[in-house]
């Protein structure tokens, strides 16, 4: 479902599929109606893409008509996969577990791995470093912090490139005696399970709060009539950002700015409820690997 020039697809999926024999059914374009139809016509076991993608094809109006029985996992990766979806995959599709991973093309691809029951069980995690890496997540001087607590996810291992082409100020400021400085905000649990919280550029800094997009993205859609979200940051002269929201809702659906924000002051601090909500009328925009354009609908 994504393309062979991704990371994803490549080292984490088409390398190791053609090792052991197995069969790659590729999709020229995402369609959830039509990855059903090959679902059932090619007996898949194993659909990894994007979370929206898994989103959409268990929500699909069709998807009782087709046999999905083959199906063990389904999930992926490129973003996290909210809890609540963790959930659906596991409740709607009775003979397949759902499934994540966690890497960058800097790291050769999967950095940590995570499903079945531990996944249900930790539906927030993108479950723990695996057993080629080290895993630690510091502050801002690069020293580690304690169990639970927010900073930087920074890797060590035998996968992490050696430095970037031609780039040696690049390769400075993102490895640092080996370790691989991630950009992602985490957080490590008494069991060594990696929950990543955000991208430190996606951060809303709102009156010098941080507010994570994917915590925001996470509550909305446990709103059923919401299709596709995406949070991001809008300037503001007193507090520098607020938060923003665009939302693609489920065909026939009905829901006000302020139900959301009703519900949402349910289930989050009041700072981190959106101001701004743009609701679309078409699906979000989505690059090649089917992640959101966040920075085009800052624009828009």
């Amino acid at each position: 479902t994504t393309p062979l020039f991704h990371v994803t697809a490549n080292n984490c999926l088409a390398q190791g599929t053609t090792a052991v024999g197995g069969k790659l059914v590729h999709m020229y374009r995402w369609d959830a109606g039509e990855a059903l139809k090959l679902v059932e016509a090619e007996k898949i076991t194993n659909i990894t893409g994007v979370p929206v993608m898994s989103r959409e094809l268990i929500s699909h109006p069709d998807f009782d008509k087709y046999d999905t029985s083959s199906l063990i996992q389904v999930g992926g990766g490129g973003a996290q996969l909210q809890p609540d979806l963790v959930g659906k995959i596991d409740e709607t599709i009775s003979t397949a577990r759902p499934a994540t991973g966690y890497g960058m093309t800097e790291t050769s691809g999967i950095i940590t791995s995570i499903n079945g029951k531990f996944f249900v069980d930790k539906p927030a995690s993108a479950g723990p470093a695996m057993p080629t890496f080290e895993a630690k997540v510091v502050d801002a001087n690069g020293d580690a912090l304690p169990q639970g607590q927010a900073g930087e996810l920074w890797v060590r291992g035998a996968p992490v490139i050696k430095g970037y082409i031609n780039r040696e100020e690049a390769t400075a400021e993102t490895i640092t005696n080996g370790w691989l400085h991630t950009g992602d905000v985490a957080t490590l649990d008494e069991d060594g399970f990696i929950f990543i919280v955000d991208r430190i550029k996606d951060m809303v800094i709102r009156g010098g709060e941080n507010i994570y997009c994917s915590e925001v993205e996470s509550c909305l859609h446990r709103i059923d009539d919401i299709q596709q979200c995406s949070v991001f940051g809008v300037p503001d002269d007193r507090l520098g950002e607020e938060v923003g929201v665009s939302i693609y809702m489920n065909e026939g659906s009905h829901i006000s700015a302020d139900e959301i924000r009703s519900f949402c002051l349910d289930h989050m601090a009041k700072h981190k409820i959106p101001k701004y909500i743009w609701f679309s009328s078409e699906p979000l925009p989505r690059n090649a690997n089917g992640k959101f354009l966040k920075r085009e609908l800052r624009e828009v």
